[in-house]
């Protein structure tokens, strides 16, 4: 959400939406993302994950986690900006061209740098638990 929040300038609703619509933006894109990251990470794990995940396997998971949310930002983007109209940039986000159609750099680099820091975050507590395991309580009372 603060990502969210953070490039919004970068669209031409931070000048023609009410503070609502902006408002609306930001929840409806946050939860996109959010459902974007779990199929993107779920597809990763079922393909290459194991039981000892992430202390082994990392790699190719945070790999396939990274190139499933860009591969779909990118779709994302042309279909929004090209296809539907929904979106457009601003002249303040930086662009690079892709098969035709100018990509912005910040919904992409999005897809970089918070799935990463998610996947660092995940192998760090994933091997202090496994090398700490808490032992199972059998007590019931």
């Amino acid at each position: 959400m603060v990502w969210e929040t953070l490039h919004l300038p970068l669209y031409t609703i931070w000048s023609t939406g009410t503070l609502a619509e902006k408002a609306f933006a930001v929840v409806h894109c946050s939860g996109g993302d959010t459902l974007v990251a779990l199929s993107a990470i779920s597809i990763a794990l079922l393909a290459f994950g194991d039981n000892s995940w992430p202390e082994r396997r990392f790699g190719p998971v945070a790999w396939v986690t990274l190139g499933v949310g860009i591969g779909y930002t990118m779709f994302s983007e042309w279909l929004n900006i090209v296809v539907r109209r929904s979106w457009q940039y601003t002249e303040l986000m930086p662009t690079f061209d892709v098969a035709g159609f100018e990509v912005g750099l910040s919904p992409l680099l999005q897809w970089v740098v918070v799935p990463s820091c998610a996947l660092v975050i995940a192998r760090h507590i994933g091997r202090n638990t496994h090398l700490n395991p808490r032992p199972i309580s059998t007590d019931l009372s």
